[in-house]
Order: structure tokens, then C-alpha cells, then sequence
């Protein structure tokens, strides 16, 4: 049995959503003040249904990581990630504010709430530093599938992304422009402070605990592990929470996916998660051209074993 949904839309900034009195999300779409940081829409906070805060917001260490955003660290030399950038083997990460784009939030195609889901999507311009459009972007957001019983929720994110610079756009990361297993790119979830040390576990036997679960699945095509969740103990509550996060079918088929895609994860020195677009190797999209994915990521009090997210897979059609 899924719980209703309250949804608060304040025009112009953010939309929140809540269920069983807790706020579960917020989708911030108000660009944020420091363009060093990419100024681009982010949900956070993110919260099981207990209440307990699963999402990370401008941490010390990365003042551009929030919540959960989509990025493209290396983009035709621009850095639609946040933060320094990453020059190469010899120069590494430098400060290079003239290298940071944004993206514009250009209003709702579809907004639709229902009692047990929010559906909405957002038209977007990725803009380079410099103020030229490079890209339109169509980005579908639902939350649905509350289920107190269970202790979930379930948000899914999908972006189709079209080339209008005229000219083909380069994606890429810090691995393919040198840097060993850092392929960072596309939606990225940030986690709390107390997810750091996390457990980090796939299908198939893939990952275990803490940083050796993560350095397993670092890097891994999404071909052979569809999903991986990340489960931790909460500072202040005596609580563990789970999030897992899955690529949809089309996703892994070579047919319709643009390039492969695979795992960028930590739990230590920082929790985070991304399903890499272009982690080894770059790819290009040609002026006109676009290119879609679809990623749905699960929010669920207590600490999940591998059978508890294949369960759950296997029960929430896509």
C-alpha cells in the first residue's frame, strides 16, 4: 500500500515533497549564489521515512556538492561539475572560474501530483561560462512508490540532453583526461557527513564493507552490475539507512545508449555515488544530436543486504 504525497511548490525556487509529516525531498531549481560552484538545480534535503537526512549539502570539503545533481565535469573543456577543474597530470585540479558553466532552469513542460506521485519535467539550458547555450535539456522527475510498511520511496530522474552548440560537445572526466579511477560525471548523489565508511554492495557478490565494498565497484560497467546500494549508521539516531541506486534497461543496451556507462563510488575519504557516462573513455554528440538515460534511486530506513535490493528490483518495475 503506497502513502500519500503532500506537495509544496514555491514559484520560483523549490519543490518539496512530504508524506507521513516528513519532508522527503526538495528540489531546489533557483540557481545558487557562488557561479564557482555551477549553478544548477539539486534536490536536497533527501530523508527516508523516518525522518533521518540522507543527502550531503555544500560539505567542507566540496562546496559544489549537493544533494543529489546531474553534472558533466569535463564537457568541451568546461566544467558543468562545480569547483576546481582538473587540467591534467601535471597541472592537476586548478582553480579556473573562466572553465565553470551553469544550468538555467527554464520552466515545467508537465507538472502533475497525484495522491501517491509527483511527475514533472523541467526544461534546462546548459550555458557555458562565457554565456553561450550549448545544450537543451529535458529532465523528468517523479517520486512515487511510498511505502511505510517497507520503509521506502522512490525518486526517478531522467535526463534527454540535445547538442545545440553547433559544433559536436566532448563529454569526458578527470580519468580521460588522466587521472586514475576518478570518471566522475552525470547524476551524482553526495551523502552526510555520517555515511562516510558506508558499506557499498552490488549484485552478483560485488562490493562488501566500507572503503573495500566501494574500491570493488569502482569503475565497474553498469553491464555487470545494474545497481549498487549504499547503506550506513546515522550519528544522533541509533538508525542505519539504505540508498540504492539503478540504472534503467535501456540504460545497459548498446542500441540505445549512447556510450557505456559505469560506477563511480566512494565511502571514504567522502560518500558519494555516480553512474559515469564517460568514465574511461570521452565521447562526442554531434550538433543537433541527443541522448537520454534514466536512473532511479531508492531512499529506505534500515541497513539493506544484497537480497533486500534484489527483492525489491524485482518487485518495482521500471
Amino acid at each position: 500500500m503506497t502513502q500519500r504525497i503532500t506537495v509544496t511548490h514555491t514559484h520560483g525556487t523549490r519543490v518539496s515533497v512530504a508524506s507521513g509529516g516528513v519532508e522527503l525531498m526538495a528540489y531546489v531549481y533557483r540557481p545558487d549564489p557562488d557561479a564557482f560552484e555551477a549553478r544548477k538545480p539539486y534536490a536536497h534535503p533527501l530523508r527516508t521515512l523516518a525522518g533521518n537526512q540522507v543527502s550531503g549539502y555544500r560539505p567542507n570539503d566540496h562546496r559544489w556538492h549537493k544533494g543529489l545533481q546531474m553534472t558533466a565535469s569535463h564537457l568541451s573543456g568546461q566544467n558543468f561539475w562545480g569547483g576546481n577543474s582538473y587540467l591534467g597530470p601535471e597541472q592537476g585540479y586548478q582553480r579556473v572560474e573562466e572553465r565553470v558553466g551553469s544550468m538555467r532552469h527554464d520552466g515545467f513542460e508537465e507538472f502533475t501530483v497525484d495522491e501517491d506521485r509527483l511527475r514533472f519535467t523541467e526544461k534546462l539550458t546548459w550555458i557555458e561560462h562565457g554565456g553561450q547555450e550549448w545544450a537543451r535539456e529535458l529532465r523528468t522527475v517523479e517520486v512515487h512508490s511510498v511505502e511505510p510498511e517497507a520503509g521506502t520511496w522512490a525518486l526517478d530522474w531522467s535526463i534527454h540532453l540535445t547538442n545545440t552548440r553547433g559544433e559536436a560537445l566532448r563529454f569526458g572526466s578527470p580519468t580521460t583526461a588522466g587521472r586514475e579511477m576518478a570518471g566522475y560525471t552525470g547524476l551524482q548523489w553526495r551523502g552526510p557527513r555520517d555515511f562516510t565508511g558506508g558499506d557499498v554492495i552490488g549484485p552478483d557478490g560485488r562490493g562488501g564493507d566500507g572503503e573495500a565494498g566501494a574500491s570493488d565497484l569502482m569503475g565497474t560497467p553498469a553491464t555487470d552490475a545494474a545497481w549498487i546500494a549504499f547503506t550506513a549508521e546515522h550519528d544522533d539516531v541509533d538508525a542505519h539507512s539504505t540508498l540504492l541506486f539503478a540504472h534503467a534497461p535501456e540504460n545497459l543496451d548498446s542500441a540505445t545508449a549512447i556510450h557505456p556507462s559505469h560506477w563511480f563510488v566512494r565511502s571514504e575519504p567522502i560518500p558519494t555515488v555516480a553512474p559515469s557516462w564517460a568514465f574511461f573513455e570521452e565521447f562526442e554528440l554531434p550538433p543537433g544530436e541527443s541522448f537520454g538515460y534514466r536512473y532511479r534511486v531508492v531512499v529506505a530506513d534500515g541497513a539493506w543486504d544484497r537480497a533486500r535490493a534484489e527483492s525489491y528490483l524485482a518487485n518495482h518495475g521500471w
